[in-house]
């Protein structure tokens, strides 16, 4: 095709983000020039690859945001947030929240918004870097005494018979006093270079997303090959907690709880100062 236009695309092979790309992966939108490339890689992996500025477009962690304030602006549609619910620390047998400090954890990524809430949480840990679909064996193994979970995971952990010891979205409700907060955890970004046309590529994410919402039945079918150790039924349930309404436009409570959480991080002396986010739209 004559004046084709070719985007890479990141996400994580995981249901969630399977299911709001969808409909660019089968096709079924008129993306005008526009050609999207699915990159399929861990979520640490896609934060790096920011901060080196290689994808046109990728998921990524809040916490890595504050580094690339400078290659990439956040889009209003795709992000992860949690309400009450989000990434947990989980063990074989239940640990105190103050008694976490100290102990050896497998964290997903030292660039996770997981990892940064945990800190925000508990101060400072012993973490070793695990990939997230390892911790919930490993931990279960006695090869670790606790794990930070992220993904799927959030609703599969007790079939290896771990329990739960903090749960970080009933932390932040909690310790910001905002119900109407989420927990910032992920979002999507455009690199800069795009300039102009940033909305119009966003204008067609946004239009997956929500092709996926109206064709649910078809979109968790196709996301169900990302699905590890969960059913229709617990697929489903999954793809709803990341992929809803919010998920078409955080709006300005999740621009808000974005920059609180950026703010804490800072004020913790965990990442550096975000003076101002980019946001496209």
């Amino acid at each position: 095709m004559s004046g084709t236009i070719e985007l890479s695309l990141g996400h994580s092979p995981d249901p969630d983000d399977a299911f709001m790309f969808y409909g660019l992966a089968r096709d079924k939108l008129d993306t005008g020039p526009y050609r999207f490339r699915h990159v399929l890689q861990d979520i640490q992996t896609l934060n790096e690859r920011a901060t080196r500025g290689e994808l046109d477009i990728t998921a990524i962690s809040i916490h890595a945001y504050a580094y690339v304030l400078d290659k990439y602006a956040l889009l209003p549609a795709g992000a992860s947030m949690g309400f009450g619910y989000g990434p947990m620390v989980v063990a074989p047998e239940a640990i105190a929240p103050a008694d976490l400090a100290g102990l050896e954890i497998a964290v997903p990524g030292l660039m996770t918004s997981a990892y940064l809430e945990l800190r925000l949480a508990i101060g400072d840990f012993r973490a070793v870097v695990v990939p997230f679909d390892e911790i919930i064996v490993r931990v279960a193994a006695g090869e670790f005494p606790a794990g930070l979970i992220i993904h799927e995971g959030q609703l599969t952990y007790r079939q290896s018979g771990l329990v739960e010891c903090l749960n970080l979205g009933r932390w932040w409700w909690e310790t910001t006093g905002r119900r109407d907060w989420p927990l910032p955890l992920g979002g999507n970004a455009i690199h800069k270079r795009h300039g102009a046309h940033m909305k119009t590529i966003s204008d067609i994410l946004t239009a997956s997303i929500r092709y996926s919402l109206e064709h649910r039945a078809a979109a968790l079918d196709y996301a169900l090959g990302w699905a590890r150790d969960m059913g229709t039924e617990l697929a489903d349930e999954f793809v709803g907690m990341y992929v809803n309404d919010w998920t078409l436009d955080y709006g300005e409570p999740g621009r808000a709880a974005i920059r609180e959480l950026l703010a804490r991080g800072h004020a913790a002396g965990l990442i550096p100062e975000v003076k101002a986010l980019e946001f496209v739209g």
